[in-house]
């Protein structure tokens, strides 16, 4: 069982930087041919910091926010599937 455990362990710490390496790749190529960038329309919820640990929460609107087209979040921005799906956004 633990070598079992061990070996998976292993795999998965091999593949993320391989994965990781081989979106941020074509990420690249898709930003070489114009098309690596998109936006997508979600809510945006400002949050306040407040006296004793608090935060108050405020309804932003709606927002177009800049993605990344890829797996992972590329050049500081979120990816797009990421975001079509989770649809708030919380600003500090």
């Amino acid at each position: 069982m633990n070598r079992i455990l061990g070996r998976s362990l292993a795999a998965l710490v091999l593949a993320l930087p391989i994965t990781y390496s081989a979106d941020w790749l074509l990420w690249r190529a898709r930003m070489a041919a114009g098309a690596g960038m998109g936006s997508a329309h979600v809510g945006r919820m400002i949050v306040t910091p407040l006296k004793g640990n608090k935060d108050e929460y405020d309804w932003g609107g709606e927002v177009d926010v800049d993605c990344s087209r890829s797996l992972f979040p590329q050049a500081g921005e979120g990816a797009c599937w990421w975001l079509t799906h989770k649809k708030v956004v919380y600003e500090r």
